[in-house]
């Protein structure tokens, strides 16, 4: 019996260290898996999280950005990034519209951010000018 408990612990520990979700940041402590600066806007950072749960954690999408340049991006389970209307609060990365906008600093300096609404980020290039860009045409740019 004693073994039986044993194998089914091991077992379930094994299932949720593999979870499949969003890691949260912390915000002023996590440091960036690209550029290594500490992550603390909370309007620009990004995270991915692959099929087997490992999360890497960025201080901006760019930063995810230029990371993904190097690995097999079907080992990859969740794109998320901030809600630049919803500060800390991740969305899909691959529905999300983009603006990069001159008037709109981010971490690293591409100027991007993210929002979870196409109407959102065409009220915001209303006020801060700039181009839009879907997830598809993003990557391309950052190639």
């Amino acid at each position: 019996m004693k073994q039986f408990l044993y194998l089914l612990t091991l077992i379930s520990l094994s299932f949720s260290s593999c979870s499949i979700s969003p890691k949260p940041i912390a915000y002023g402590s996590d440091g960036c898996h690209f550029c290594s600066m500490t992550i603390v806007d909370k309007q620009h950072a990004a995270e991915f999280v692959t099929k087997k749960g490992r999360s890497y954690k960025f201080d901006a999408s760019e930063c995810m950005l230029n990371y993904l340049k190097g690995i097999d991006k079907e080992s990859v389970a969740l794109f998320l990034v901030n809600d630049y209307d919803a500060p800390g609060e991740f969305i899909d990365a691959t529905k999300a519209t983009y603006l990069i906008s001159n008037n709109i600093p981010s971490p690293m300096g591409a100027f991007l951010t993210a929002f979870e609404t196409l109407e959102a980020a065409e009220n915001v290039k209303s006020i801060n000018k700039g181009e839009l860009f879907t997830w598809k045409l993003l990557q391309e740019r950052f190639k």
